[in-house]
């Protein structure tokens, strides 16, 4: 018998619940960086405890990342609609059967670490003390990779009920723990990096526990139930393998990028790196977080046959991505080196460490529309149980990346490997705007045409503002206040510029402020 859905708040007040827990996340990652980087620095136990903590990482993004949620949510929310105990059975097994195989995962895992590791570290190898460590902190850290699947299966339960504040706020716990357990455990321990892996452990458990008593609060109960061959079991199964070829696509894309630039002049892997840490930033706080409310939505919408619907939610989420990317692209572009500096340029990061780090940036911030754009349409070729029609492109423009890299990587340097990354998302963006325009008869593409154009316009404004004001707050040099005032300034001439051009999105935005402080 069908159940009603339950009532759906606005994919845009979910989308800024996720936006302010992935901001605090990200904070809460860089302080996590400072903090390991002070106490245990580039030393050896350092560089055992990241490739150990990589490993499980790897595997994590099979069973807890997009992988899985891409098949789970748009499942169990269309088996929800249909019958909610069923739904709930559903859920009992995958959780049972999950733990069941990651279990026995973890323990072949472990048993066969060391020759895991002759792959993945075998510059280790040279170095028995250190490949001794390795191995024994992988160990320690495969339990991780059960706590966090499992809260995954949670939290996409929890994103279907439309629940996101617990799911969004997790990973901030991972970040806790460890740096709390850096600080405060690592004089316990003969060798202190044995305090981060407590901090690991801890902190993957407490993502699980986090979500535990709001799925008891929507009504789910555990129960053991383990029957693998169940058909949705099958179907989890038959959705995540395409998904899997799609992250193993960017795994490849990363690996070729790195080993181009291994190539070029030295510091070239490190420009890269960098670079990318600063344009995943807004990418993970704006993009990230509207896929990861737009998913439960749209998955609704599909099992309900509501193809016009899709749409209209489709481009309202990507117009308000257009809101928030575009400016930040803009904005990457034109304070590109006070950003690196402000965030990078001490100690061994030198002024032209900087330099260069600012020019590849400014390649990357190109593609930061396309970036998140992939994002907002590939969950909706996921609500529609489509998985493959994804990789396929990813596959196609992985190659042309490729092609683009050995063309540009010359003249450009690692800025050419930043621009092929741009370019060739950009073009994955539209091949799956335009198949999924032919999937549901229409996109509202002259309504997100207008709505580029005018935010352009918007962005354009405040780019010029910088440059007129740049000598005036930055001709002594840069430094947090000036760059928090120019920041500022530039914020509101965009706010103004595009409520001065009507904007819808900038509407929206006003309206949810009044209703936020009362204001009526």
């Amino acid at each position: 018998m069908a159940q009603e859905a339950p009532r759906r708040p606005s994919v845009f007040r979910a989308a800024g619940t996720v936006a302010l827990f992935t901001l605090l996340s990200r904070i809460f990652g860089f302080v996590r960086d400072m903090v390991v980087a002070n106490y245990f620095g580039t030393r050896a136990m350092a560089d055992a405890f990241f490739v150990a903590f990589r490993i499980p990482n790897m595997f994590r993004q099979l069973t807890a990342e997009g992988a899985l949620s891409a098949a789970f949510v748009p499942l169990f929310t269309k088996t929800l609609m249909e019958d909610r105990q069923k739904a709930m059975r559903f859920a009992n097994n995958l959780l049972v059967t999950l733990t069941v195989f990651l279990t026995l995962f973890v323990v072949v895992a472990i048993i066969f670490t060391p020759l895991l590791l002759k792959v993945i570290a075998y510059g280790f190898t040279d170095e028995p003390t250190k490949f001794e460590l390795t191995v024994h902190l992988t160990r320690l850290l495969f339990p991780y990779l059960i706590f966090v699947s499992l809260a995954a299966v949670l939290m996409g339960m929890l994103n279907t009920f439309h629940h996101f504040s617990s799911p969004a706020a997790s990973p901030v716990m991972l970040n806790i723990a460890i740096i709390l357990s850096a600080v405060f455990l690592r004089d316990f321990f003969e060798l202190p990096v044995y305090s981060l892996v407590v901090g690991v452990l801890v902190g993957g458990f407490l993502q699980l526990a986090i979500q535990v008593p709001y799925v008891l609060k929507e009504g789910f109960t555990f129960r053991f139930i383990f029957e693998p061959g169940a058909e949705q079991i099958r179907k989890i199964v038959t959705l995540t393998i395409p998904a899997t070829f799609g992250i193993a696509v960017a795994e490849i894309n990363l690996f070729v990028d790195t080993m181009l630039a291994s190539m070029l002049n030295e510091g070239a892997v490190s420009y890269l790196y960098y670079a990318q840490r600063i344009v995943q930033f807004p990418m993970g706080v704006f993009g990230v977080a509207m896929s990861t409310a737009l998913l439960p939505t749209l998955s609704y919408q599909s099992g309900a046959n509501e193809g016009h619907k899709m749409v209209e939610t489709i481009s309202q989420s990507f117009r308000m991505t257009m809101f928030l990317i575009i400016p930040s692209m803009f904005g990457l572009f034109v304070l590109r080196e006070p950003i690196i500096q402000l965030i990078y340029e001490h100690g061994e990061f030198t002024h032209l460490s900087t330099q260069n780090t600012a020019f590849t940036l400014a390649f990357f911030s190109i593609g930061l529309l396309a970036f998140s754009g992939v994002k907002i349409f590939v969950s909706a070729f996921y609500a529609m149980g489509d998985t493959k029609t994804p990789v396929k492109i990813a596959a196609t423009t992985m190659m042309l990346n490729i092609v683009f890299n050995l063309v540009l990587m010359g003249p450009l340097q690692q800025g050419g490997l930043a621009l092929a990354t741009s370019l060739s998302s950009t073009i994955n963006v539209a091949a799956l705007a335009i198949l999924l325009r032919k999937r549901l008869g229409g996109l509202d593409g002259k309504r997100m045409l207008r709505t580029f154009g005018l935010i352009v316009g918007a962005s354009l404004i405040m780019s010029a503002t910088i440059y007129l004001l740049w000598d005036v707050l930055f001709g002594a040099g840069y430094t947090v206040l000036n760059f928090t005032v120019m920041l500022g300034i530039a914020t509101l001439v965009y706010f103004v510029s595009t409520r001065l051009l009507g904007l819808e999105e900038m509407q929206f935005v006003l309206a949810a402020l009044k209703r936020k402080f009362g204001k009526k």
